[in-house]
């Protein structure tokens, strides 16, 4: 590949900023420095910049476990991303597979495969996703059973042309609840239960598809996924 590419692959350097360094006589091929971003390179060659080698590696695939007060975003805003919370090297060139809103915990995937984000994505793929879900007012047994069949039918959400996916609603007690979706509209959680009268006090996905979020994983702490959990996304 162009060297200028290698560079941004293997830093967090833009391309700007490369050709930048190039220039400037910072970086060596195989001890020689080069100047000229357009020289092929491949990992068969020793390259450098600022004397410390860089080295391509494969596609990354985390799982990350939200706290409150973190956007799930490359681009922060108001609050911290979760991309601050990643200790590894060319961190930015991560981005989260889906989004969870500022105050929801849970499970978030990152990678920097963007076929393999698509495919976790992708509405034709239907891929589940299961909410925990504490409820601001206690339901009975009566108005549970209501939501769980208003879930199941589809909801109308104010602003959309179409009602919801259907969806479960599985009443655990008085004021919790786990909610199933398999598509991923703003703040749909919230909206839905908003649209039975109700409103979520606190939120929490505990899975993607068959990918439950670590018990070993404290909120902010991550870790790279299985070669097996990988590949149930591969296809």
């Amino acid at each position: 590949m162009r060297l200028d590419k290698f560079l941004c692959d293997t830093t967090d350097l833009t391309r700007s900023l490369a050709k930048k360094a190039l220039h400037r006589g910072e970086v060596t091929v195989d001890g020689a420095v080069i100047k000229n971003p357009a020289t092929q390179v491949g990992e068969a060659h020793d390259v450098r910049w600022l004397d410390e080698t860089l080295t391509l590696s494969g596609n990354r695939y985390l799982m990350l476990y939200k706290p409150l007060g973190v956007e799930c975003t490359t681009r922060p805003d108001q609050y911290p991303t979760v991309l601050e919370l990643i200790d590894l090297p060319n961190v930015g060139r991560l981005h989260p597979v889906g989004r969870l809103d500022v105050d929801t915990t849970g499970i978030v995937l990152l990678t920097d495969d963007g076929k393999w984000s698509h495919r976790v994505t992708s509405p034709r793929k239907a891929c589940p996703k299961v909410y925990q879900v504490t409820l601001a007012s206690a339901l009975n047994a009566e108005e549970a059973e209501r939501a769980r069949r208003r879930f199941a039918e589809g909801i109308q959400l104010d602003g959309e042309e179409r009602p919801t996916q259907p969806a479960e609603f599985d009443w655990l007690s008085p004021t919790q609840a786990r909610v199933t979706l398999t598509e991923g509209r703003y703040h749909q959680v919230r909206r839905m239960v908003a649209a039975l009268g109700n409103r979520v006090a606190a939120l929490h996905r505990e899975s993607i598809g068959p990918l439950v979020l670590d018990p070993d994983l404290e909120p902010g702490e991550c870790r790279h996924l299985r070669p097996d959990e990988i590949a149930i996304f591969a296809e």
